[in-house]
């Protein structure tokens, strides 16, 4: 196991760390938050819509659950941390309603309002792990009274939120050495600032490395069929001063195989016992298409994307996404009438065929059991 000899350490709770720039929060420059509380606790929750980049920047403004629940469906927001935290907002936002009511009710309407946000998107367990961890801030709170709950329920919302800026940057710091001098590194889908609260997880590899001087070239897969890789990755890079090319998604194996790559860096969705990882629709062939041509695969996401009660990746639970999206979407349709699409939003890429995955303490590799209990225990 990659960890002990490693420029990042294991360490069990990021805020810990004080090397850690004091903007943090706010991640690369040149990009609008993705995410942002506005106000005290009669505040709202404002989402950059991501489902209007590049074209125009539009953010929603959330002041219920089912608001929040509507843009984590709706791919408004995505990626693991950010949709965790944003539903972490929507638990506070819809128990927000009850303030009033007496502690039973308020804690039953808190789990009602848990489940509609958990059945937004199945497959990313960064949001069943916020939403448990929010209801366990308001059982535990020692003052018994709904808005003391409330209040410890907003709290936790925020350190969350902050927590996921600093372990992102922590994840870039632990593996932004595998970035190529003067190389090409290929990524899958987006897995960066716009997917969490700052940074990223895989892309942060690459801030840190653009960040101390770095020269590389970042290619990004297109992401079918909702351009995610087009639309944001290339988006965020840019904007950022990285220098990226957009390619379709069937020419990243020509690329590997042409030797034009020295690195493949995804994020992840979910992450099984034993290493197996469920990521965007197409990573798998990327992996498959990465071992045959030697080409490092590293899965980059943070300890809470690790769902240790999935033993492999056969019970993860695959979401499946509307035929439209692969039927046209963007306002034009490219199969026939009475055509059957199948759409499902996510892959599960065998531990075999990654070579690490870099979290804040440290990277798993190789990937075992073992070293992930290790890793995540550290």
């Amino acid at each position: 196991m990659t960890v002990g000899d490693m420029p990042c350490r294991p360490t069990r709770d990021a805020r810990k760390h004080h090397d850690t720039p004091p903007d943090v929060a706010y991640g690369p420059p040149g990009l609008p938050r993705t995410i942002e509380w506005v106000g005290g606790d009669d505040g709202f929750l404002r989402l950059l819509d991501q489902t209007r980049l590049p074209r125009e920047v539009v953010f929603r403004e959330c002041r219920d659950a089912q608001t929040v629940w509507k843009a984590i469906r709706e791919l408004c927001v995505r990626g693991a941390p950010a949709i965790g935290v944003a539903g972490a907002y929507g638990l506070y936002l819809g128990a927000r309603a009850g303030r009033d009511e007496p502690r039973d009710a308020f804690l039953t309407r808190m789990r009602e309002v848990a489940e509609f946000l958990d059945s937004s998107r199945p497959t990313a367990v960064n949001l069943s792990w916020a939403l448990r961890r929010m209801r366990a801030a308001a059982q535990q709170s020692p003052d018994t009274s709904t808005r003391s709950l409330l209040a410890a329920m907003l709290a936790e919302a925020h350190a969350m939120a902050r927590e996921d800026a600093v372990v992102c940057r922590r994840i870039g710091e632990c593996g932004e050495h595998l970035i190529p001098e003067a190389g090409a590194v290929l990524t899958h889908c987006n897995a960066g600032a716009l997917a969490t609260v700052a940074w990223g997880t895989a892309l942060s590899l690459m801030y840190v490395a653009h960040e101390r001087g770095r020269r590389f070239r970042v290619f990004a897969d297109e992401t079918r069929p909702l351009l995610q890789g087009a639309r944001l990755t290339a988006f965020e890079l840019h904007a950022a001063g990285i220098d990226v090319t957009v390619l379709c998604d069937n020419a990243a194996p020509s690329l590997l195989a042409a030797g034009a790559v020295q690195l493949v860096v995804v994020g992840a969705d979910r992450i099984a016992a034993n290493g197996d990882t469920a990521n965007k629709i197409g990573t798998l062939g990327v992996a498959i298409a990465a071992a045959r041509y030697g080409v490092p695969f590293y899965v980059a996401a943070p300890r809470s994307t690790f769902d240790l009660a999935v033993n492999d990746g056969h019970a993860i639970p695959i979401e499946q996404r509307p035929e439209q999206e692969v039927r046209g979407g963007f306002g034009l349709d490219v199969v026939a009438p009475g055509v059957t699409c199948h759409n499902p939003a996510f892959d599960v890429t065998p531990a075999e065929l990654i070579t690490g995955i870099i979290t804040e303490g440290g990277i798993v590799q190789p990937v075992t059991r073992e070293n992930i209990a290790a890793v995540l225990g550290g």
